[in-house]
Order: structure tokens, then C-alpha cells, then sequence
């Protein structure tokens, strides 16, 4: 196994859980973003040395973009965990993400308007590069523990962990809803960890629904493809949709674009979404767009 370690408490303590149930080696990634982010890998490093645990750090180059700068900080990282993954062989890799995390992440996807598959929150089991299934897993085992336990079993070790200014930025959404949870204790976040679980098993059974659906009401049609509607509830519909784009035109929409989409095809319009023309009406068709004028 391979453990993710920042240097942070949540995880230290993984480590340190980690390392007393068997063979494990960890990695840490220095962003560059702070001036004294080299200084606490190699704190972290020491301290995987003194559990006997071999350890790497891994330099990566951030700058802000599209999901901005924690999002390709958070893009960056995994690639990172990835190649190291690959080269040390490695089955899984582990990140202390804890029940506080779970609870944070879905305040913030609620506030944001999010479908189901979002309110699902942090997985517990994934493939560490989605595009390899086969390939190493990442794994969260700690999603069922406090924070506040995670520090006791650190301090109880007498390491003293780095601490990341940035988890106190107003900047950033998840700093809010942290704040909110510390306000509210009604916010219980084992209860709201738990209700992300009962969401995933509730997405897991959509999409083996969806699936069945698919074999029936889609069909080849040339270059591209049929699909009919019925009567199928309309979530089942639009995961149909997705699914749709991504396996026969490579294209991944955004909900509200799919939305619209929807809306169209029903009343029998035409539309383009992304690379593909859809026409609707009973049945829908759905194949390449048509390449745009240049003007």
C-alpha cells in the first residue's frame, strides 16, 4: 500500500495507522504554493523515516486554471500519486479524507445545486487514473473518522504536524462550509457522511437501471445512433443521455446543457450539443455535427 502524506494531522495519523498494520511506503507532494512548503516535505519524510517507512517527495508545478488553483493543485497531486504508483507497483494508494471532509464536501455540492451522482461526495474506492481501471485504486478508509480523532492519535504520538494556512482562507468554499459545521453541531458530519453513503447506493442502483434501459431503447443508425425515450423517468433519461455522448461521441455535457437538450428533443426540436446534432420527436437521433463555417 501506499499512503498520500501531506504532513498534515489527518494524515499523519493515516500514516501512522497505516504503517502499524503492514508494509507501506508513502510519497509526499510539494506544490511549490507556499514558501515553506519544501521544508514540511522533508518534516514528512523524516517522520516516515522514523516509522521505518520508505518515502518520496514529488515536486509538481501548479498554476491556476480552469478548475482554479486547489482544483489543479488537486489535479496535479493525483497525477503525481499516479506515476508514483505505477513505477513502485503498487496496488492502492490511501488518503486520510475523514468524515469532516465528506460533510464539507457535501454543504458545498448542495449549495451549488448538485444532481444526485454529485451528492454522492468523496468515494470510498476509485481508480486512481479513471482511464485504467485496471491500474492502481485509491482508497479512502478513513471516511468513517472524526478529525478531531485523527489529531488525538498524532499528539498521542508526540508529532507535532504542519498546518496549512490555506484551510482558513475565506477564499475558498470549503473553508465556509467548515464553518459552518463548526457553528452548527446540529450538523452532526457522521450523519452527513452517512447520507452521502445512502446517496452513492442510491446512484450505483440508477446507473445499473439506466444500463438495462440502454440495451433496449438504443440502437446503431449509421454513423450514429437511435434512442427512444418511452416513458422512462426522466433521471434515467438523462444518465442514458451521458452515457450516450461519452461512449459514441466522446463528449461529456454539462447538466444544464443536457438539460436543455432534453427539453428540445422532447417537444421534437433539433439541437446541437457539443460535437453531435440531435433531432427529436418519438425517437431520437443523435449523430456528428456538422463541421462550422468558418467566417
Amino acid at each position: 500500500m501506499g499512503v498520500a502524506l501531506s504532513g498534515g494531522p489527518d494524515s499523519l495519523a493515516l500514516l501512522l495507522l497505516a504503517a502499524s498494520a503492514g508494509s507501506v511506503v508513502a510519497m509526499t507532494v510539494d506544490h511549490g504554493l507556499r514558501a515553506d512548503s519544501a521544508a514540511e516535505a522533508e518534516t514528512a519524510a523524516a517522520v516516515a523515516r522514523s516509522l521505518g517507512v520508505p518515502h518520496a517527495i514529488a515536486t509538481v508545478s501548479v498554476a491556476a486554471g480552469g478548475s482554479g488553483l486547489q482544483g489543479e493543485a488537486r489535479r496535479a497531486r493525483y497525477a503525481a500519486l499516479g506515476e508514483w504508483a505505477r513505477r513502485e507497483g503498487l496496488a492502492t494508494v490511501l488518503t486520510a479524507h475523514h468524515a469532516d471532509d465528506q460533510a464539507e464536501t457535501l454543504l458545498m455540492r448542495l449549495s451549488r445545486g448538485a444532481g444526485l451522482s454529485g451528492l454522492t461526495g468523496i468515494r470510498p474506492a476509485r481508480p486512481l487514473d479513471e482511464a485504467d481501471p485496471h491500474g492502481p485504486w485509491l482508497l479512502r478508509p478513513l471516511l468513517g473518522w472524526r478529525k478531531t480523532e485523527l489529531e488525538a492519535i498524532v499528539a498521542a504520538a508526540g508529532i507535532e504536524p504542519a498546518r496549512d494556512p490555506s484551510n482558513h482562507s475565506d477564499r475558498f468554499d470549503r473553508t465556509t462550509a467548515r464553518t459552518l459545521l463548526a457553528a452548527s453541531p446540529w450538523l452532526d458530519p457522521i450523519r452527513l457522511s452517512s447520507s452521502a453513503g445512502h446517496l452513492r447506493d442510491a446512484d450505483e442502483a440508477l446507473d445499473v437501471v439506466t444500463d438495462r434501459f440502454l440495451a433496449e431503447a438504443l440502437s446503431k443508425d449509421g454513423s450514429g445512433v437511435r434512442f427512444t425515450p418511452g416513458d422512462a423517468p426522466r433521471e434515467i433519461v438523462r444518465r442514458a443521455l451521458r452515457s450516450l455522448f461519452s461512449a459514441h461521441f466522446d463528449a461529456r455535457p454539462d447538466g444544464p446543457g443536457l438539460d436543455r437538450l432534453m427539453a428540445t428533443l422532447a417537444a421534437g426540436g433539433t439541437a446541437t450539443l457539443g460535437p453531435v446534432l440531435a433531432k427529436g420527436g418519438p425517437v431520437w437521433t443523435f449523430t456528428p455535427a456538422p463541421p462550422r463555417r468558418s467566417i
